[in-house]
């Protein structure tokens, strides 16, 4: 982080901010601008503002943007989606053959795969456009609407998975257990390798458009395993009822994981405070900086997976160094949370402004 350099000027009202931007009006004619920017050409942006005027307006604005959504990223997913394709066919015309819903299920679920891993592959070449006039965040949300599509996806995939499996229930048809063991033995040695391409080589623990995609993966192993498992009761007991409760409890364990992360994404989506970030704990840290009285406004949000932002009011006492106090302030949030993107707005005694709508 830059250190700030005093103005000598101590300001008494700052710009308000939305969701990250900031806009400073002032009435008098006389100001003096300070900044100083430091930049980093390997992936990493820093950044600090002060402003400080003759006529009261100060604010601050530090972002430092680290972006791992870089060529690993892209490579695991596009070996994902490889694998996932072609064990998708394999499946199909597996499940045609033997007649196992359970094989024709995944397959289905498959197809939804090979569509939402496309479709992460695309949000991530997308999501690192450079930001415009027109759109100040660039395109990192597309990701997580990407996420949103392939949570849904997932729900829809089960609900077809279960609504068949009831079909069948009355009249369980023979299947071909020993060939529908062998193509679900295939897929299941397919999806592993999947996910571990995914998990080693495109950060799913840290991204939400990469997990979601794993978990698509996740739920095809799953469906392996439940095909694998009623192939064996089958071809032991000839009980082919096991095709389509095994199918029955592959959906629910899709349904579970798809909840996850529409919850999430919708989280995000909505300006929620991230999961890993208390915004009390946030404010009763900035109270601590000596000077400074009251914190108000206080946002937190996220713009997208891994890159967190926080915005938000700071009164302090008459005469304190406010440059000192910006400089504590910034160091904090980002020392302590992880937030490097913050833009606060300093205030004392002879600032009044209105009640602010969020």
């Amino acid at each position: 982080m830059n250190n700030v350099k005093p103005s000598g000027q101590h300001p008494n009202v700052t710009a308000s901010n939305s969701s990250g931007s900031e806009h400073t009006s002032h009435e008098n004619a006389e100001h003096t601008h300070s900044d100083s920017h430091a930049h980093s050409h390997s992936g990493t942006h820093t950044g600090a503002h002060a402003h400080s005027q003759s006529g009261g307006h100060s604010h601050s604005h530090s972002h430092a943007h680290s972006h791992s959504h870089a060529p690993d990223n892209k490579k695991g997913l596009l070996i994902a989606l490889i694998i996932t394709g072609g064990i998708m066919f394999l499946e199909f015309f597996g499940g045609l053959f033997t007649g196992s819903l359970a094989l024709l299920s995944d397959s289905g679920h498959m197809l939804s795969d090979t569509a939402s891993l496309a479709l992460s592959l695309v949000a991530m070449i997308i999501a690192v456009k450079p930001a415009s006039s027109k759109n100040s965040y660039g395109f990192h949300r597309f990701e997580i609407m990407a996420a949103l599509f392939n949570g849904v996806t997932l729900f829809v995939i089960a609900g077809f998975i279960m609504y068949e499996a009831f079909q069948r229930f009355s009249a369980p048809p023979a299947v071909a257990s020993g060939t529908m063991m062998l193509i679900a033995s295939v897929g299941l040695l397919a999806n592993l390798v999947s996910a571990w391409s995914l998990m080693r080589k495109s950060g799913a623990k840290d991204n939400i458009n990469i997990r979601s995609a794993y978990l698509h993966v996740i739920s095809d192993a799953l469906g392996s395993v439940g095909a694998l498992a009623a192939g064996l009761i089958m071809n032991l007991f000839s009980w082919y009822v096991a095709d389509p409760i095994i199918s029955v409890l592959v959906a629910l364990l899709i349904l579970r994981s798809a909840w996850g992360v529409i919850k999430q994404a919708f989280h995000i989506l909505m300006e929620g405070t991230p999961f890993n970030v208390n915004a009390e704990e946030v404010k009763k840290a900035l109270l601590g900086i000596e000077g400074v009285q009251d914190v108000h406004d206080l946002h937190i949000w996220t713009i997208t997976s891994g890159l967190d932002a926080l915005s938000g009011h700071l009164l302090i006492r008459d005469g304190v160094n406010t440059e000192q106090v910006l400089q504590q302030a910034l160091q904090l949030v980002e020392e302590n949370f992880g937030i490097q993107h913050t833009t606060l707005q300093i205030e004392n005694s002879a600032v009044k402004h209105g009640h602010l709508l969020v």
